[in-house]
């Protein structure tokens, strides 16, 4: 019976090990992003293809956003700057332009510069789509809202969240983008979250 105890009592260690470390998705997720093709703030084409292998923290922006954009990005920023800290790599940010007509590749060029992104994170600001594309794919694929801006206005309607992916295109989790209420932007958390990812 000892002999036996030493046997498997590693082996329960370990697999509990492993399983204290994965990243499980949440109830809603689990599903592949939907294929795609966009263009990159470099005017470089970008599908879902150039994703395999790391992992991604993406959301939904806009320049022109006079609310949430501004503090999102700097949110994202942040955890960049603490990945990099780290020594964290093989993973990258993907930010969808919900106003593709007003967003072109010079125009989130020149947005991306208002932040301080680590020079070695690759950070894709995609658009070159039409609005009824990133309506279904919000929709389709993260669950969230993408809505036109009431008449008079420029202001899209979008969620705030920001979402993990993993090497294989898999949604995981999400986390709110800012704090809002009693629910703070969960730094710690979405850095961890990478970290145990890449280390897979």
């Amino acid at each position: 019976m000892k002999r036996w105890l030493v046997i498997i009592l590693p082996v329960l260690l370990i697999l509990s090990a492993c399983s204290s470390n994965a990243v499980e998705p949440m109830s809603r997720y689990g599903n592949e992003v939907n294929d795609f093709e966009v263009t990159n703030q470099n005017g470089d084409t970008f599908t879902k293809e150039d994703m395999e292998g790391k992992v991604w923290l993406m959301d939904f922006i806009f320049t022109n956003c006079a609310t949430v954009c501004p503090p999102m990005t700097q949110n994202m920023t942040a955890v960049t700057q603490a990945l990099e800290e780290k020594g964290i790599e093989d993973y990258g940010v993907l930010s969808f332009s919900v106003d593709p007509e007003t967003d072109s590749p010079e125009v989130l060029t020149e947005y991306a510069e208002w932040y301080d992104i680590p020079e070695n994170t690759e950070w894709q600001f995609v658009t070159g789509y039409d609005y009824d594309f990133i309506r279904g794919f919000a929709e389709d694929n993260f669950k969230t809202i993408v809505a036109p801006p009431p008449e008079g206005s420029n202001q899209v309607t979008h969620g705030t969240s920001f979402y993990l992916i993993d090497q294989e295109g898999t949604i995981l989790k999400d986390y709110a983008g800012i704090d809002s209420g009693d629910t703070e932007f969960p730094l710690e958390e979405m850095v961890s979250d990478v970290e145990k990812l890449v280390a897979e």
